[in-house]
């Protein structure tokens, strides 16, 4: 073992140590796994071995974050803008992000729930995720969000698409169902209803903003943006971003 190996393993283990001693981990962490196309282009690979990295990367980080006591973790792996890349790209994407989800499925350890709009995923893809979905439902550990297809805006119009709908079926007038609205019937309708918020949302690869990720849900979360792309994202940056949160005040807005 070289020396800088030994420093980085007796570093992360101090890390996990000073963690224990806090007893503050989130409940839910959001990830927006960001930076495989550039991981890929600074190596000389192409975007799909990028993605192929990626999605490799995160069994690793459903393990670290199951040892630290989180419940929930929410991975952003296709946003709705992204099923306008061009299709030489996007078809292989899809491929990778639904074997990624089947293997997770077929793992045992995770509970699914698919976060997003099925119906703008192509056929085949929506019915894979759906499946493994429906595999894992027995699985007693983490609870994973795999959210493709997912876009905030788009969610918050859907909850409210919903409620409405919901309402007017009841037999109720489009202005009754109006003039009861509230901000507790977004929370009912979204794609992660009957979960915590976030308490914490990751975005590797150096970018400072959410681009969409989670809007309603992360009102009160904290955020902590990492240098590293995604496929080097690294045990000691989970660490790092777990002391961070465990560091701040939380004022949750008041």
């Amino acid at each position: 073992m070289g020396l800088s190996a030994l420093l980085y393993g007796t570093y992360e283990k101090r890390l996990a140590r000073e963690l224990k001693r806090t007893a503050s981990s989130p409940r839910h962490i959001g990830v927006i796994l960001d930076g495989n196309r550039r991981w890929a282009k600074q190596s000389g690979n192409s975007a799909s071995h990028g993605h192929q990295r990626g999605a490799d990367k995160i069994t690793e980080v459903l393990e670290w974050s199951q040892d630290a006591g989180v419940e929930v973790v929410t991975l952003w792996m296709l946003s709705t803008d992204n099923l306008a890349r061009d299709p030489k790209e996007l078809a292989p994407l899809l491929e990778i992000i639904a074997t990624a989800i089947e293997r997770l499925a077929d793992d045992g350890r995770w509970r699914l729930r698919h976060v997003g709009d099925a119906s703008l995923l192509p056929e085949a893809t929506s019915a894979r995720i759906a499946a493994a979905v429906d595999r894992s439902a027995g699985a007693e550990g983490l609870h994973v969000n795999v959210a493709v297809g997912y876009g905030g805006r788009h969610e918050i119009a859907e909850a409210v698409r919903s409620f409405l709908k919901a309402g007017v079926e009841a037999g109720h007038s489009l202005e009754e169902v109006a003039e009861s609205f509230s901000v507790e019937h977004i929370a009912d309708h979204l794609y992660t209803k009957g979960q915590p918020d976030p308490e914490l949302v990751i975005r590797t690869s150096g970018e400072q903003r959410l681009g969409g990720f989670l809007l309603w849900q992360s009102a009160h979360s904290e955020f902590y943006f990492c240098e590293a792309y995604w496929p080097d994202f690294r045990r000691i940056d989970f660490l790092r971003a777990l002391r961070d949160f465990s560091q701040r005040e939380r004022r949750l807005g008041r």
